[in-house]
């Protein structure tokens, strides 16, 4: 998933690939919103033990491994079966103007919440206004 542009050939191409390998956005819905000077994704994981999340960060991409095994009691039959199962990974491209340096993570209640500054690059800065009388005089 990118943050930056939405570009419609990319997003197709990442739904068919995490497809293909099993990782389909929709088993690991998130919500990416920015608060104030906070860039926070939040991450449906019901069922995830917080052991079994991993997380990692490498060259502005963030990885979110997560591993989830249902067991069935004897004499149970399965008739359907929708809830994940196994291994699954997300990778979510963080754009340039959030701090990739400084993530937190939290895990309550099923949801991981990650959250990262914007980047003091990307913040909102006053910027004076001088005078044409206030500059200075080059002499020649």
């Amino acid at each position: 998933m990118l943050l930056e542009r939405f570009d419609p050939f990319l997003a197709e191409f990442d739904r068919l690939t995490n497809r293909a390998f099993g990782a389909d956005g929709e088993a690991l819905p998130m919500d990416v919103v920015r608060r104030g000077e906070d860039l926070v994704v939040r991450v449906d994981l019901p069922g995830v033990p917080a052991d079994k999340i991993g997380l990692t960060v490498e060259n502005q991409t963030l990885t979110l491994s997560v591993e989830r095994h249902t067991t069935f009691g004897d004499g149970e039959q399965v008739l359907l079966q929708e809830r994940f199962d196994g291994t699954m990974t997300r990778r979510l491209r963080i754009p340039d103007w959030a701090d990739a340096e400084n993530i937190t993570a939290d895990y309550t209640d099923g949801v991981l919440t990650l959250t990262m500054k914007v980047a003091e690059k990307a913040r909102a800065r006053r910027i004076e206004v001088r005078r044409g009388t206030d500059q200075p005089q080059i002499a020649s």
